[in-house]
């Protein structure tokens, strides 16, 4: 694992903690949100580990799946979930505050707990981090 990787793994587990706190508040739209950015930066780890890096969200949706999924490195499942986790962050960002239900932000949490999952299986642990302001 190189250390950039190592930054945007802890960045996605960082966001899956906060993805769980906005949820547990109610705030299901944020916690969708939160939840895509946990794929998210987790896509990116993928992606630097082979010296590529893009600055828009949809190029990094494409490169993962052109060079993940479609190679069988990772189940295509997980490009599909990280498009689909991307329409909800919409949803809850850009179409009001109450338009992402509470099971629909346990999902998108369930799916990015798995992605979590698959880089520590790939890639390689999380390294233990300790809180901030400590």
């Amino acid at each position: 694992m190189i250390p950039d990787q190592k930054d945007l793994l802890i960045q996605a587990q960082d966001s899956l903690k906060g993805a769980k706190l906005l949820a547990e508040g109610g705030l299901y739209g944020f916690a969708a949100a939160r939840a895509y950015y946990t794929m998210f930066y987790i896509a990116e780890a993928f992606l630097i580990g082979k010296g590529l890096s893009f600055s828009k969200h949809s190029a990094v949706h494409a490169a993962f799946g052109r060079h993940f999924a479609k190679t069988g490195i990772v189940p295509f499942e997980y490009h599909q979930q990280l498009l689909e986790a991307m329409e909800m962050r919409h949803a809850g960002d850009y179409e009001g505050p109450r338009t992402v239900t509470r099971e629909e932000a346990a999902e998108q949490i369930a799916r990015a707990e798995k992605f979590i999952e698959l880089a520590e299986r790939i890639i390689g642990p999380i390294p233990e981090t300790e809180p901030e302001n400590s």
